[in-house]
């Protein structure tokens, strides 16, 4: 037990971010929400995401209560099974408190717009942020709170690895189950309303466009929070594995022998980075009236710095080597050119090649993303490469989760600017839906574009950082193992090992597939539904009757609810199927062939999809013949197909990998000799 005032700090911080967040909040409900037509349609957003949420969680509390209950019951006792349910509820409140606030963020942006785009920006980001200090606060409050129970202590530490095996298995159902909602709306609006129809996008006579803005909320709010949120408790928890579980030989060269430094190191430079987030908030704050992408990427570039100033600071106080700060540094500027790559392929020259190929038609649309998707994972895994050589040889294993936790230590404003883009691109919703000016459009639609740039970054930054938590993960597994089977190792030439690597990349593609299905049958209920309100509903079309809104909502909760579960089940019980029956030789080749699949896709997916959204986008601005071309049309099409792509399959890759990771993590004590030995 850590019973020392230093190991409080974390814990201390982290209420602090809560009490921050709480103050951006009432500062928001400070900005006026605006009279009539507005409140109404925020108000139908804001019911629906809460009874989606709500509805997901009694879900999610039956498969919480089971598995905690079979590791209570299990060899790894009841002090895991209370880190469990610790990680699975701050991972849930984290969501629902995000998703809570930017549902009342976002009409406030709508009207803030009316006076300029400068509050409206303040707004949205302000929005934005509650989601960011929320994630980074829980993350340091819950994983505080076990650190300092069981956390110092080598021979207790696995305890914590049950807070990351609640939280991965919490984001995963969320990200599944808010992706399909937002897309099967998304796709069902799109295509009845913009293709068919030939109406505007939001246009207030299309059923679907309230579920497609609730779908905003859950989804890339509440889901996207829960995706980071695992990524971020994933490195911290493998980080203090690993240090666990290291040589004497190499925590004297780190740390002069102090083990318990190395321990609560991730920790502490958490810690820091929170704090470098609030100070990063208030850069973009301080530089709202100035262009709103140069104040967006001061606040996280800046904080980026001065948390590597203090890191180094914090390092080199408590006299541990240079190398870890080193590693620090190389994670953290690998995250920053991740995102920067990311946001050429979604917001550079290959979404202009993107629009351009829409003059032949859907087909080559398809084609050139696809293309470009494809071209874009080679930077980011050719980064994440470096990252792992330079950090591992700087301080071994330990530097590559160091590395992760430098990565993800500013998650605050890493968060607050991707959650800024669903509070903007509701606003716009909202604006088009209540019929204001095209001027309070305008601004609108620049917030939202810029928004599905820094959503795309944010996407991006998530993938590089899963993939470092998840090696982190996966290393501090083979240790863990290592410690409990001292002649264990890791063979490419070993069949166990090999078949088990194939095993692995089945899940990726399974998992894609399963989500993408969903999607597409959830968007042919959606769009049915649409159609028949078109033709039922005598002036629906002509403005003088109202949309049944919530039928559309319901089929989307449904089909979220009903398709989520699959993918979270399987995620679960493939490593204990794999590890107990083959042994954990092949429960770590299926970990590395899965991490590889799912970086990939992920990256593929993920990059693809913004650059065919902000091809409509460039098309709807007057490029390119503009709305209601024949160009329009084709990137639309693209546009479709990018919607699963990028917001329910490739993020759902993320957290795939960190659950089966974090859940190979906790089993590992239990796993001997392989009950089916080959040769």
């Amino acid at each position: 037990m850590v019973l020392t005032p230093v190991a409080l700090i974390p814990v201390v911080l982290g209420v602090l971010g809560l009490i921050a967040a709480f103050g951006i909040y009432r500062v928001v409900l400070t900005y006026p929400a605006g009279t009539g037509k507005v409140v109404a349609i925020a108000e139908l957003i804001h019911r629906g995401a809460l009874v989606f949420i709500r509805r997901e969680y009694s879900f999610l509390s039956i498969f919480v209560i089971v598995v905690a209950a079979l590791i209570f019951f299990s060899d790894l006792g009841w002090r895991t099974a209370v880190a469990f349910l610790l990680g699975a509820g701050c991972s849930a409140a984290a969501g629902y408190i995000g998703m809570f606030t930017a549902t009342r963020a976002n009409v406030r942006t709508t009207t803030a717009a009316q006076e300029s785009a400068a509050a409206a920006l303040k707004v949205a980001f302000f929005g934005g942020s509650i989601m960011g200090l929320t994630v980074a606060a829980m993350g340091l409050l819950g994983l505080g709170l076990l650190y300092y129970f069981f956390g110092g202590d080598p021979t207790t530490s696995h305890v914590i690895h049950g807070f990351g095996m609640g939280a991965s298995s919490v984001a995963l159902f969320s990200r599944v189950g808010g992706g399909i909602f937002t897309k099967s709306a998304d796709v069902g609006a799109d295509l009845v309303g913009k293709v068919e129809a030939g109406i505007p996008e939001d246009d207030p006579r299309n059923p679907g466009v309230i579920a497609d803005n609730v779908g905003d909320n859950v989804g890339d709010v509440a889901g996207m929070g829960s995706d980071i949120f695992e990524s971020y408790c994933g490195s911290i928890i493998a980080t203090i594995a690993i240090a666990a579980t290291l040589s004497p030989v190499l925590i004297d060269q780190l740390a002069g022998g102090q083990q318990n430094q190395l321990m609560f190191l991730p920790l502490a430079l958490a810690s820091v980075g929170l704090v470098c987030s609030l100070i990063g908030i208030q850069l973009v704050s301080a530089m709202a009236n100035k262009s709103p992408a140069v104040a967006l990427r001061v606040g996280t570039i800046g904080a980026t710095i001065i948390f590597i100033i203090a890191a180094f600071a914090l390092i080199h106080l408590v006299e541990l080597s240079v190398n870890i700060w080193l590693a620090v540094l190389v994670g953290a500027v690998g995250g920053i050119v991740i995102g920067l790559v990311t946001e050429y392929y979604t917001g550079g020259q290959p979404v202009r090649k993107i629009a351009a190929s829409g003059e032949t038609g859907p087909a080559t649309v398809m084609i050139s993303g696809l293309a470009i998707g494809m071209q874009s994972v080679t930077v980011p895994v050719l980064v994440l490469s470096a990252i792992i050589l330079i950090s591992s040889e700087l301080a071994d294993i330990y530097g590559v989760g160091i590395a992760a936790v430098g990565m993800l230590a500013t998650v605050g404003i890493t968060m607050a600017i991707d959650a800024y883009g669903p509070v903007a691109d509701n606003a716009g919703g909202i604006a088009e839906m209540a019929g204001l000016g095209e001027e309070v459009r305008e601004i609108t639609d620049t917030l939202d574009e810029l928004g599905n740039t820094t959503a795309a970054i944010g996407k991006g930054f998530a993938i590089g950082a899963a993939a470092l938590a998840a090696l982190a993960i996966i290393s501090a597994y083979i240790e863990t193992v290592i410690h409990h089977v001292p002649e264990f190792t890791l063979q490419i030439n070993d069949p166990l090992v090999l078949s088990g690597m194939f095993l692995g990349g089945i899940f990726p593609f399974l998992v894609s597939s399963m989500t993408m299905n969903a999607v597409g049958d959830a968007a042919f209920e959606m769009i049915h539904e649409i159609r028949r309100q078109f033709r039922e509903i005598p002036g629906l079309l002509e403005g003088t009757a109202e949309p049944d809104t919530a039928r559309c909502v319901e089929i989307a909760t449904t089909a979220a609810l009903k398709r989520m579960i699959p993918p979270g089940v399987l995620a679960v019980a493939a490593p204990v199927v794999v590890g107990f029956g083959l042994g954990p030789a092949a429960l770590g080749g299926m970990l590395g062939g899965a991490l590889l699949g799912c970086v990939l896709l992920a990256l593929t997916m993920a990059n693809a999809g913004g650059a065919w959204d902000n091809a409509k986008k460039y098309v709807e601005k007057g490029n390119l013949g503009g709305k209601g071309s024949d160009v329009h049309k084709a990137v639309v099409v693209g546009d479709t197909v990018g919607d699963p792509f990028k917001d329910t399959s490739g993020p759902s890759m993320n957290i795939l990998i960190n659950v089966m990771a974090i859940v190979s993590l906790v089993i590992a004590p239990l796993l001997g000799a392989p009950l089916l030995v080959l040769g």
